[in-house]
């Protein structure tokens, strides 16, 4: 505990804040999940449930961070929670009422996904006001940690709680967004500088855009990171192979769901520990390589121990290449634009895991299940190789700190 992040009292909250809404997160995801394919028993409805969360969210993203720019990060936050809270509220309702028509149920995921648009952007950007830039990169390992840690804990919790039914599980969500929202207005750190006389806010939404645009290191890992998760997203199929697949129930869907959370967490512990020094890029693409190949073994697996092993290997994979492209993100962007770069990273994460979610289930809907994930896995592939030839620039990136912008 001697590290001076350790001791820092508004990181410890921070990390707090995030483990809290994480598990919530996970624990209404798998909750709506599982519920929403019990009514319509195809991967369509999973792919409705992605697609109702992403519209709001990319609708939003980007005036959130102009707004986020321009005002205090840990109000936009706390709204953003009290926002999720709201559909926590919703979905406890709907299960009350014990309504079994899905669109009620995505309607309430698209008021999640309003909040979601705002969370992106104050959230990322919130950490580089909390401590210095020297600790930042550590500081980016353990709050993934933490991250992890959640995710990890939040399905597997969701499934048990969820064994108690929906009822209990959305109340746990409730007032675990009602905490996180409360306790993020307490948080101190540095404050946006006061800032005068500049251009109006799609100005500024266009000035976030045309910096990363221009900025071939940044744009490169967002994209690769886009369409990577977006052609691979086996996640958002978990629910059809825990019940028609590997037969295992809510129980072994809570499972599946923290395996990836399993190998990504022990990434960024060790990351923590031993941030990566050189040959960023190189690493960041093999990374993603592995959770090409990692996909198409799960996709191909019918055994779960097998299932539960290529997940914690596309975990793995994950966090590294969650690792260096926060990494880069960070220390390359300057305070004033930190909203706007963040909102179009949320953007870009979004689609890939939303939009990704509901592109899975279109591609289960057309081509069956399996297939749809293994041609994600080489999709990803495809990707890599193709990002390589595109953005050299990211490929020969070494050290972290060369990103720093010039003074």
């Amino acid at each position: 505990m001697s590290d001076p992040v350790y001791r820092d009292r508004d990181f410890r909250l921070f990390l707090g804040v995030r483990v809290v809404s994480t598990l919530a997160v996970m624990i209404q995801s798998v909750a709506v999940g599982w519920q929403v394919y019990d009514m319509e028993r195809t991967p369509l409805a999973l792919a409705w449930v992605g697609l109702a969360e992403f519209v709001p969210m990319f609708l939003l993203t980007l005036p959130a961070g102009a707004v986020v720019d321009h005002t205090d990060q840990r109000k936009v936050l706390s709204v953003a929670f009290f926002i999720q809270a709201l559909s926590a509220a919703l979905l406890l309702t709907l299960s009350v009422a014990q309504v079994r028509t899905a669109w009620a149920f995505y309607a309430v995921i698209a008021v999640f996904g309003v909040a979601r648009g705002f969370y992106g952007p104050s959230a990322q950007s919130l950490l580089a006001f909390l401590v210095p830039p020297e600790r930042l990169p550590k500081s980016i390992a353990l709050s993934a940690s933490a991250f992890q840690a959640a995710v990890i804990a939040g399905p597997a919790l969701g499934g048990f709680i969820y064994a108690l039914g929906p009822r209990p599980t959305y109340g746990t969500c409730l007032a675990a967004f009602c905490l996180a929202g409360l306790a993020t207005a307490t948080l101190g750190g540095r404050r946006n500088a006061p800032r005068t006389g500049e251009a109006g806010p799609v100005a500024r939404v266009r000035e976030g855009l045309s910096f990363v645009f221009s900025r071939p290191v940044i744009l490169g890992a967002i994209s690769l990171d886009l369409f990577a998760v977006l052609l691979g997203g086996a996640v958002a199929l978990l629910p059809v192979f825990a019940r028609d697949i590997l037969h295992v129930g809510p129980q072994g869907l809570g499972a599946l769901r923290s395996a990836t959370a399993i190998g990504a967490t022990c990434t960024a512990l060790v990351l923590a520990r031993y941030p990566i020094q050189r040959h960023t890029g190189k690493r960041m693409f093999a990374a993603v390589a592995l959770f090409g190949v990692a996909t198409i073994v799960f996709g191909l697996s019918r055994n779960m121990y097998l299932s539960m092993a290529a997940l914690i290997v596309l975990g793995v994979a994950d966090q590294i290449s969650v690792f260096v492209r926060s990494s880069l993100i960070q220390l390359a962007t300057p305070d004033a634009m930190r909203g706007r770069v963040s909102a179009v990273n949320m953007l870009f994460i979004g689609a890939s895991n939303e939009l990704g979610e509901f592109e899975s289930g279109i591609t289960a809907a057309w081509f069956g299940t399996v297939p749809a994930v293994v041609l994600g896995g080489i999709g990803t592939l495809i990707v890599v190789g193709l990002w390589m030839r595109f953005f050299p620039a990211l490929r020969t990136v070494d050290r972290l700190d060369s990103v720093l912008p010039q003074s």
